[in-house]
């Protein structure tokens, strides 16, 4: 943090880009762990 001034904005993204970026990570953990369910169920067969 030494090149920060204070007078310099933090660097927090808008409510909205938050929320996107919260729902794609949920997104990205969901398809990971329906890709895990669908090799375990083709294993299966």
């Amino acid at each position: 943090m030494e090149g920060m001034l204070w007078s310099d904005p933090e660097n927090e993204p808008p409510k909205e880009l938050r929320d996107t970026q919260d729902m794609l990570r949920r997104l990205g953990v969901f398809m990971a762990l329906a890709m895990v369910l669908a090799m375990i169920v083709i294993g299966v067969r």
